[in-house]
């Protein structure tokens, strides 16, 4: 009883120590020879958000297959991102600076192609006195008989819709023909895959852009915003396109300038800081997408040429000048370029917030049948988000000549001045041989599982491959973006002379649908017939979503 007493008197913290301290014992590895310290830590908010989107970086990062890290990419977003659509078709005027600086591309014109491309001239200049022939039956024969499609979805003009169709049917007999007298000499000819108007798509994030007014309008409610008004934030941009043609390989294609001179300091990029309005580029609400026109685990998944169309210059208006219409080749290079190796990129594992570690190539063709340009990309990086936008040393870089004519006339079924080093350059593309590389091609992905196709799991693969599939279909969702109607704006929120009625719209209760996440919805229900047996009160179904 006493005993019991005297506990009741000591401290709790001291019947702990006693009981437990024998516990505590003395660590020889808790010395070291030099004091380490623990980092110091930002604690401003602006450290805090800094280490929270690093943090959302290292997730998407560590996850396992592709297909997972293309949904992580657009959680934030249930109703999409607002983007800056980059089409193929659509180059307003003096659109040059805005894509150099969006894809972060050094452009150098030039005559003739690098000299990496020299030791395949006597071969090139052999298959173009083989096929110089049949290649001038085709351009003759094509022009002439054009099969015309009724349905224009585009709106294209009458014009625009012969030269696309002369085009389209020149490049594929132009490819055949090149592919068959090369196939049986060259192992990538023959193992290659032609795509017909593939479906390329990419998306990534530029940073360092000037702020949109709503976006200062909406930092003007908050005074510990007042200091940050003009803070640049991150420009989401999507690139949608559809060569002729395209051609794939197993093995990538070597790259043009050693990897090592990514960081070199001559490689200039304009910096344009600019909203996309101002220079004729628009938004629109989507889910990013990354679709090199194959679906993930495809064997040729490295791309080695494209073939685009330039009927999109006809509906160009002349004032912009010959000067501008050139440019207007060299952004469609661009853009077209560096969105398929992008989206080959993110096939490999890589993200717009996890850079490449190590370079891609690609070869692109512009024509119109007659007019050629060549180009060849050399992509080097990928990430331009805010926080890399300045710090990042690396730049892609581009090489690409002027419009070159491939022959004069065409008068009386016969073709007139045939350029036969203009053919040299196009056979020279395809001489252009893929190699392995020695280094991990996939260091992001998993090693047993990097499809969505290697999960176990049955009911999370098709899970997760019919979540992927329905995302990049981009259809639009049951219910759709609420809308501030016109009348609304007005009188609630600019001049708030409604205020004695009930506040039930979204923004009157402080929601914004736009933050709304990709899993914040009810899963599919269960009905209790199908539940497990016998009893379960689980009501809704597993899903799959990443934890980023």
């Amino acid at each position: 009883m006493h005993l019991l007493k005297l506990n009741r008197n000591i401290p709790k913290f001291q019947l702990w120590t006693r009981r437990y301290s024998h516990a505590v014992l003395h660590d020889e590895n808790e010395y070291t020879d030099t004091p380490v310290y623990p980092p110091i830590l930002d604690m401003s908010l602006q450290g805090r958000k800094l280490r929270e989107r690093q943090s959302v970086h290292e997730k998407i990062r560590n996850l396992k297959t592709v297909e997972e890290k293309q949904i992580a990419l657009n959680m934030p977003r249930y109703y999409g991102w607002k983007c800056v659509m980059f089409n193929k078709n659509r180059i307003p005027y003096n659109a040059l600076p805005m894509v150099q600086c969006y894809t972060r591309t050094h452009f150098k014109t030039v005559n003739s192609l690098p000299d990496a491309y020299s030791e395949t001239n006597p071969l090139a200049e052999q298959v173009v006195k083989e096929t110089k022939s049949i290649i001038e039956d085709i351009i003759a024969v094509e022009s002439e008989n054009v099969r015309h499609i009724h349905n224009n979805p585009q709106e294209k003009s009458e014009e625009q819709l012969k030269e696309e169709n002369i085009t389209k049917n020149i490049v594929r007999q132009i490819n055949r023909v090149i592919c068959n007298k090369l196939a049986d000499q060259l192992p990538h000819v023959l193992s290659a895959q032609i795509d017909y108007e593939p479906r390329h798509e990419a998306f990534w994030f530029v940073g360092g852009t000037d702020v949109p007014h709503n976006v200062i309008q909406w930092r003007k409610q908050y005074k510990w915003l007042h200091d940050r008004l003009e803070e640049p934030i991150d420009r989401p941009v999507q690139y949608i396109g559809t060569p002729h043609l395209a051609v794939r390989s197993q093995l990538p294609l070597k790259p043009i300038v050693p990897y090592e001179e990514a960081t070199n300091p001559d490689f200039k990029v304009p910096k344009f800081t600019y909203v996309p309005e101002s220079v004729g580029y628009y938004t629109e609400f989507r889910h990013g997408t990354n679709i090199p026109g194959f679906w993930p685990g495809d064997y040729d998944e490295f791309g080695l040429l494209s073939y685009h169309g330039r009927d999109h210059m006809l509906s160009r208006n002349e004032s912009y000048g010959h000067e501008d219409n050139i440019n207007a080749l060299h952004s469609q290079a661009l853009k077209s370029s560096f969105g398929w190796l992008l989206a080959q990129a993110n096939y490999q594992g890589f993200t717009t917030y996890n850079d490449i570690t190590y370079p891609l190539v690609t070869q692109t063709v512009i024509t119109n049948a007659k007019l050629w340009s060549f180009y060849v990309y050399q992509m080097n990086t990928i990430t331009m988000h805010n926080e890399q936008m300045d710090e990042n040393p690396k730049h892609n870089i581009c090489f690409g000549t002027t419009p070159l004519q491939l022959y004069d006339t065409i008068e009386n079924g016969q073709v007139k001045g045939l350029n036969e080093d203009v053919l040299k350059m196009l056979v020279q593309f395809y001489l252009n041989a893929p190699e392995e590389r020695e280094h991990d091609m996939k260091p992001y992905l998993g090693k047993d599982e990097q499809l969505i196709a290697d999960i176990e799991d049955d009911n999370k693969r098709c899970w997760l491959e019919s979540t992927y599939k329905h995302l990049v279909s981009n259809r639009p969702k049951h219910n759709l973006i609420p809308e501030i109607y016109l009348w609304e704006r007005i009188y609630k929120i600019q001049h708030k002379t409604r205020f004695f009625e009930a506040k039930r719209r979204f923004f009157e209760c402080g929601i914004n649908p736009y933050k709304r996440r990709l899993n914040e919805h009810l899963p599919p229900y269960i009905p209790k017939a199908l539940r497990e047996y016998p009893r379960s009160k689980k009501k809704f179904e597993r899903t799959y979503y990443p934890d980023v």
